[in-house]
């Protein structure tokens, strides 16, 4: 028994530091107690494949043709906002403000609290500095510039979403982690002490300085190392500081479950809803810009509320043209009258506020990709445009 833990210890000891960690001791019996863990694994609240269905010859085709690659990209440079502390030093005139930093990160102001989802602040999405996905526009701005953050909370692990030099820098701070079951192991690797750490089941609640975060079902899966062992949870997340709710989708497919979450913690100020990296090989872990905008009508129950996509314009993750999701999402808000914000990465909004709307990567996009009936372009020459709500849906 000692020489088989000392031989698991010396092959820990080998692992590469950006797969994290896997779970052990209590943390693993906290795991096997959760009711959403059975036969060894974490389940979807529905059933879903997580690995490439289909042939993968047809996919491999798609995915390494040279016409296909060109429009995964974009042919310009994005345009990023700098966001600085002046833009961030006045408080919000309804006490929440939102700035998408590109992909699936998030800085929530909320009355006076910040929380800042899923930060990826790294060049890659990846467990190597050399190779992986690798971003096609800068941050807004140096992680040692935000400033304070009271909560980071993560969805997942996964690359894109959970970032060894991110965390390994916040973890210098003062900020609380709130994860899902199962990813502190990877934290607690990286140097965030496990005081600071709030590790939730789904429907499990935290009260981190008088905001109430929630973690919320999700039909993905998760992983780091060679072995996808699943033994860390998905979520997404519900954040209430009593004035104001949103919530960020993390990765997710379409599944009923939404209109659940919106009936017992919405309607929200904001859904972050992931609206890219998307594809038929993968249809259950994953949604459609339609399905995202479906998911957010759930949520809300009727309600108003605004829509921000995230989950796209960051890196090349999927098969489809890198502009697709921005063009779907549009063209089925507008359809279905949601309020939809269209910051490009950097640039803060206030749900209660001017909204923008702007289709912003049409300038930088690859020649020949936008679709036939797409909606028309914003006037040129403002960032922000008016609210959804005052201007007629295209049908």
């Amino acid at each position: 028994m000692t020489v088989s833990r000392s031989l698991s210890s010396s092959l820990r000891s080998l692992r590469p530091l950006g797969f994290g960690a896997d779970p052990a001791g209590e943390r693993m019996e906290r795991i096997r107690r959760s009711p959403h863990f059975a036969n060894g694994t974490f389940q979807n609240p529905v059933g879903a494949k997580i690995g490439p269905q289909g042939s993968k010859l047809e996919f491999a085709k798609t995915y390494f043709a040279k016409d296909q690659r060109v429009r995964r990209a974009p042919a310009g440079t994005i345009p990023v906002h700098p966001t600085t502390l002046a833009d961030l030093a006045k408080p919000p005139a309804d006490g929440l403000r939102i700035t998408w930093m590109g992909h699936s990160s998030v800085l929530a102001e909320i009355d006076g609290r910040r929380v800042l989802f899923d930060p990826v602040w790294g060049e890659r999405c990846s467990p190597f500095a050399f190779a992986g996905p690798k971003r096609l526009h800068p941050v807004p701005l140096p992680l040692a510039a935000l400033g304070p953050v009271d909560v980071v909370v993560i969805s997942h692990d996964h690359y894109d979403h959970l970032d060894l030099p991110t965390i390994q820098a916040l973890a210098g701070t003062d900020t609380v982690f709130a994860v899902p079951l199962g990813v502190g192991a990877h934290l607690e690797r990286w140097g965030v002490s496990p005081d600071r750490l709030r590790e939730l089941d789904w429907n499990e609640s935290a009260t981190v300085n008088g905001l109430t975060l929630t973690a919320t079902p999700a039909r993905h899966f998760c992983g780091r190392g060679l072995r996808n062992t699943q033994h860390t949870l998905w979520a997404s997340w519900v954040v209430s500081s009593g004035e104001h709710r949103v919530y960020h989708s993390g990765d997710t497919g379409y599944f009923p479950g939404f209109a659940d979450i919106g009936r017992e913690h919405g309607p929200f100020d904001v859904t972050m809803i992931q609206i890219g990296a998307y594809s038929e090989w993968w249809p259950d872990i994953h949604m459609t810009p339609e399905e995202g905008v479906q998911a957010h009508l759930d949520l809300q129950g009727g309600a108003h509320g605004v829509l921000l996509p995230i989950h796209w314009g960051t890196f090349n993750l999927a098969p489809h043209p890198w502009e697709e999701p921005g063009e779907g999402t549009l063209s089925a808000a507008r359809k279905a009258g949601v309020d939809l914000a269209l910051p490009h990465p950097g640039l803060p909004f206030e749900p209660t506020g001017t909204l923008p709307t702007a289709a912003w990567w049409r300038t930088v996009a690859a020649p020949a990709a936008h679709p036939v009936g797409v909606d028309v372009q914003p006037p040129a020459g403002s960032e922000a445009q008016p609210r959804k709500a005052d201007v007629t849906p295209v049908n």
